[in-house]
């Protein structure tokens, strides 16, 4: 039997990329409304209770409002937005977190898709922590440079139509009120105390993303050399599908020239880290696609796993 999915919230970025994901597939039966319909609550609500898998692409608030047109107890919930990250009775959506987390999902009837930024940082840090390296309270900073698709159809309208603002051409800086909102999760999800100091950019091209954070080794719980964290790396992600720990970049980079390139794994779901560095720091980065396993890629992944395909 194939498996009827819908998406509330289509026509947005990541509601796009998920119906194309799935277009193709012959295990999942896609469900659709016409266009008249899509706001109507009722038809959404029939729609959704006869699911066995609805994605939430919605506003935050939009999608509380959501979660309560579903009254079918086995209709499974995966929340794209920001509303559900931290809330009780939700499972993260981030498979390779830790052991067991992939089960969780997979028993999970409401689970909610990770940020992307979130996703780079919690990539990371979470092992570290986890794993005693990295204080609770440490004192992080992490810049994280993302493509202008993340910024929804706003966005990526003024970047891709006729320009009159030349500050499009550079890297720009945002979130500079230390308040973004992936910073809840990055703290509740990593097990962190002290709030990190983040910085996001969004740069002149469409998709992908590098995250990197930056670390005094003499400052961790157990001081250690960037070659070890690599090994330690390493061996938290062995087995894993989409994260790769890629071969220790020593005091260079991965390419000759010196360069980490964002746009590494636009199109797919793979995360790779890279670990540079000496005995006294060590620099960590994560490169996705912010589209890929920073939205949509995660999404029809903890999809997999929800409905044992």
């Amino acid at each position: 039997m194939t498996a009827k999915v819908f998406i509330d919230g289509k026509e947005g970025t990541t509601g796009l990329q998920i119906y194309e994901k799935l277009g193709g597939r012959q295990d999942i039966e896609l469900l659709t409304l016409p266009e008249e319909l899509r706001k109507d609550a009722g038809a959404r609500r029939e729609i959704m209770n006869r699911s066995d898998l609805v994605f939430l692409c919605l506003p935050d608030a939009a999608a509380i409002e959501a979660v309560t047109l579903v009254e079918n107890p086995e209709t499974k919930i995966i929340d794209a937005s920001t509303a559900h990250r931290t809330a009780k009775g939700w499972t993260y959506g981030f498979p390779e977190l830790e052991p067991g987390q992939e089960e969780r999902i997979r028993r999970s009837k409401r689970t909610a898709n990770p940020g992307c930024h979130a996703t780079g940082f919690i990539s990371l840090t979470a092992p570290l922590v986890r794993g005693k390296i990295l204080a609770e309270d440490a004192p992080l900073s992490c810049h994280s440079l993302t493509g202008y698709s993340g910024g929804g159809k706003k966005m990526i309208a003024e970047y891709e139509g006729e320009r009159t603002d030349r500050r499009l051409d550079s890297c720009r800086e945002y979130g500079i009120a230390l308040a973004h909102k992936h910073i809840p999760e990055m703290m509740a999800v990593t097990g962190l105390k002290r709030k990190p100091l983040f910085f996001p950019i969004v740069g002149d091209y469409y998709a992908g993303m590098t995250t990197t954070v930056g670390l005094h080794n003499d400052l961790l719980e157990k001081p250690v050399s960037a070659k070890i964290l690599h090994e330690y790396l390493s061996d938290y992600y062995s087995g894993q599908k989409y994260i790769r720990v890629l071969p220790f970049a020593g005091e260079g980079s991965i390419d000759p020239r010196g360069y980490l390139e964002s746009n590494r794994n636009v199109g797919t779901n793979y995360l790779d880290i890279v670990v540079s560095g000496n005995e006294e720091q060590t620099l960590l980065a994560s490169m996705f696609d912010n589209l890929g396993k920073g939205a949509s890629g995660a999404a029809v992944q903890n999809m997999e796993l929800m409905l044992d395909l």
